[in-house]
Order: C-alpha cells, then sequence, then structure tokens
C-alpha cells in the first residue's frame, strides 16, 4: 500500500489561487471601463444641458437632461438621406461580398483543376499592390462610375484577402462530402450552394460584419467619386457636421447673437448626438453574429 502511494502521480491539476482571480477580475473590470467611458461620455453630452456641454465640466453623469439634439437630428432630412444610401451601400456591399468569395474560392478547392496553383499565387498580387487614387479614379470616369452608386459598391464588393479565408475554410471540408454528392448527380453549384455554404456559416458570419462596419464607416471613397449629396452615405454627413464652422458673431445684431449662440450651443450638442447615432446600429449588429462570428475568427489560429 505504501508503494502505491509513493508511485501516485504527483502532477495534479491545481486551482488558481483566489487572489490572483481578484486581480484578474479587477484588471479585467478597469480595461472595460477605459473601453466603454468614451463611449459613455458621448452619450452623457448628447443628453445633457448645451451650456454644461459648452463648458465641458461633465465626466461621470449628465448635467440635467434633453433631448432636443436628437428632435434636431430626426427632423433633419439630409440625415435620413444619408442614412438610407448608407443601408443601400452596406446590404448591396455585404450580399456582392459573400456571393464572390463563395463563387471565387470554390473552383480553387478542386483538385486537378488547371492551372489552380497559378491562379492562387496571381491573386497574392493584386492583394498587396493596387492602380492607386488616380489611375482608379480615372478608370471610374472612364466606365460611367462618376457620380454613381456602383462607385461605392462595386469596389468594396471583392476582397481577395477575404476569398483566401474562405478559400481556407472551404479546403477544411471533408473532400468525401463533395465527391457523395457527385454520385447522387449534384453539380458544382448545387455543391456550393447545399454543401459548402451551410457549413461555412463561422468564416461568412466573420466576413459579414468585417464588411459591415468597413461600408457603415468609410466616407473617403464618397468624398471622391460622389459628388451629389444626395449620394452621401451617413459617415460623409457626419465628417461634414463635425468640421462645420462657427457663426461670426461680429456682424450680428444682440437678437441674433442671441439666437446664434443657442443655434452654436445646439449644433456643438447635435455632433455627440450623431456620433450615438450612427455608432449603435453597428453595436447592435454584432450579438447577431456572435455566435458564429467567435467560432470563425479562431479559424486562423486552430488551422494555422
Amino acid at each position: 500500500m505504501e508503494h502505491a502511494k509513493n508511485t501516485a502521480p504527483k502532477n495534479r491539476i491545481r486551482v488558481g489561487s483566489p487572489a490572483v482571480d481578484v486581480i484578474i477580475i479587477i484588471v479585467t473590470l478597469l480595461i472595460c471601463a477605459v473601453t466603454l467611458y468614451p463611449m459613455y461620455y458621448v452619450f452623457i453630452m448628447s443628453v445633457s444641458e448645451p451650456h454644461a456641454v459648452i463648458a465641458k465640466d461633465i465626466f461621470l453623469l449628465p448635467k440635467g437632461f434633453q433631448l432636443e439634439s436628437y428632435k434636431m437630428l430626426f427632423a433633419n432630412k439630409d440625415m435620413w438621406t444619408a442614412y438610407k444610401n448608407t443601408l443601400i451601400y452596406v446590404v448591396s456591399t455585404t450580399v456582392l461580398m459573400l456571393i464572390t468569395c463563395s463563387v471565387g474560392a470554390y473552383p480553387l478547392t478542386v483538385d486537378g483543376l488547371p492551372g489552380r496553383k497559378w491562379v492562387v499565387r496571381f491573386l497574392l498580387v493584386p492583394m498587396y499592390f493596387s492602380g492607386g487614387m488616380i489611375p482608379t479614379f480615372l478608370l471610374m470616369n472612364r466606365i460611367g462610375l462618376y457620380d454613381n452608386r456602383l462607385a461605392i459598391i462595386l469596389p468594396a464588393c471583392v476582397s481577395i484577402w477575404y476569398m483566401i479565408l474562405v478559400h481556407t475554410f472551404f479546403r477544411s471540408i471533408p473532400n468525401s462530402l463533395r465527391e457523395s454528392a457527385f454520385l447522387d448527380g449534384a453539380t458544382h453549384l448545387q455543391v456550393l450552394t447545399k454543401i459548402f455554404i451551410p457549413l461555412s456559416k463561422p468564416i461568412m458570419a466573420v466576413i459579414a460584419i468585417y464588411t459591415i462596419v468597413g461600408v457603415w464607416n468609410s466616407w473617403f471613397n464618397a468624398q471622391i467619386y460622389l459628388p451629389s449629396r444626395e449620394l452621401h452615405p451617413l459617415q460623409l454627413y457626419l465628417q461634414r457636421v463635425l468640421i462645420q464652422k462657427s457663426v461670426d458673431l461680429s456682424t450680428l445684431n444682440s437678437t441674433e447673437i442671441e439666437e446664434a449662440m443657442e443655434r452654436m450651443f445646439s449644433s456643438v450638442q447635435l455632433q455627440y448626438s450623431i456620433i450615438i447615432f450612427t455608432t449603435l446600429p453597428v453595436i447592435f449588429t454584432y450579438p447577431f453574429f456572435q455566435k458564429y462570428f467567435i467560432k470563425g475568427i479562431m479559424i486562423g489560429s486552430l488551422k494555422g
């Protein structure tokens, strides 16, 4: 019995120290607070009294409460037009991105496809090198996409990097599923739509959320290719609001100065309100993709 006790394995799983657990929890809460505070600060600035917002003496709790800036925002037709444009760009680009990635990646997984390796190598070239801003602008103008919604949608609906990610995921699907489908008379299109894409929900969720966030936050291309304001996305409208100049009070009388000051106070607070309004949709989108997003984001680290 003593010999059996002495030969018992010494390597056992040890429970972590409670003190270390407390430290980890405190550090995690501090990181969360530092991460969330800027968003919280913008929110309390958007609902506080305009004079307190101008004084910038708000830190933890709002001073006063008013929603006039949000009322002004909701009554602005230009904002709703920009919002509609952004939804068009986001939905169209995301759907087309998923289609192009799937259709482009699937043929590269077919064994025996002539030139498959050369195509994969060729795709690496445009992934790292592009024609540049001026040639792209000249191309857009030449093919008639200048001042057209397609100037925002088409260039953003293809990504070589995303296509490679989907290709890597498709390669992890057992080839026996494809062979079994072929024995049952399925075509490549049926294999793609009924086998590969349903099994690829994690990577599709990752690409979808990245595309949504990227298109939602983009404004530079719209500034270059869309001179018409009725085609501007929400972020370009936000950019115009944030950089607008103050009123020159020296040219106004006393009554006009008071009204101009009130407008200036409201316009400053309006900046915070529109930041909240333009950020919340993306934040609310994430929970719908969270189930597949976490699994998909780990694919690269697990499969190398």
